[in-house]
């Protein structure tokens, strides 16, 4: 197998939080586009996202709720999951919005260490005057960040024909990066924007990050504090 054909696989195995984490970040520099606690909310709506597209919650009205489904899931997405309730005890269904802000740290801080311990991102740990600690993160072998951007860039081309590209497209307009990732200028960003107000999760993440303006906040993954642990539950257009 070419080492082009390993790095397709390899892509096509990443769950959507994990392809937003790629896509987000800036692979020279090793730090992310956008505010860390924006993307921490796109993270949560990724995950969101990939429940449903596994038949694990619906969403009505702003509220969702568990179902019954087959489809297992994995270690990261388990606990997520599970602060989710059980169908029978959440008929009533959970804000998304608010979901989404108390899990948004820990639904990218788990995919965050997972990519790095699977060799796909590489951290760097870093010092500021020999004292304060920051990390950065840089593409592993094969290079998925440039894959994801090429398989991006490749669905915008074509309209965005799959539920999943279009669910990854609404979440970066909601983070306020579609006009750093299109390849269609304004036009681009303009089908982006339209595809995050028709995304239920995509909408929960923009008001999230639209309820935090104009506070200021940290724009990468540094410090020590930032990139370790976390427990499920804490937390322009």
């Amino acid at each position: 197998m070419t080492s082009s054909g390993a790095a397709d696989d390899d892509a096509a195995a990443l769950t959507l939080p994990e392809e937003l984490l790629l896509i987000t970040l800036d692979p020279r520099r090793g730090k992310l586009l956008c505010r860390r606690r924006s993307l921490q909310y796109a993270a949560a709506g990724a995950v969101l996202a990939e429940l449903e597209g596994r038949g694990h919650i619906t969403e009505e009205r702003g509220r969702m709720r568990t179902v019954d489904s087959p489809d297992p899931v994995g270690p990261l997405l388990a606990p997520l999951l599970h602060s989710l309730g059980q169908p029978e005890l959440n008929r009533r269904g959970i804000s998304v919005k608010r979901w989404v802000r108390l899990h948004g740290r820990y639904a990218e801080v788990s995919h965050l260490d997972a990519l790095v311990e699977r060799g796909v991102l590489r951290r760097e740990h870093r010092r500021v005057l020999g004292l304060f600690g920051y990390h950065r993160h840089f593409p592993g072998e094969p290079d998925l960040c440039a894959t994801v951007r090429e398989d991006f860039a490749a669905a915008e081309a074509a309209g965005f024909p799959l539920l999943r590209s279009r669910q990854l497209a609404a979440l970066l307009s909601a983070i306020g990066l579609a006009g750093d990732l299109t390849g269609r200028g304004r036009e681009g960003r303009s089908a982006m924007k339209a595809l995050r107000r028709q995304q239920w999760t995509a909408r929960a993440v923009r008001q999230n990050v639209k309820q935090d303006e104009p506070s200021g906040g940290d724009s990468g993954w540094g410090g020590d504090g930032d990139c370790g642990g976390g427990g499920c539950g804490g937390g322009g257009d």
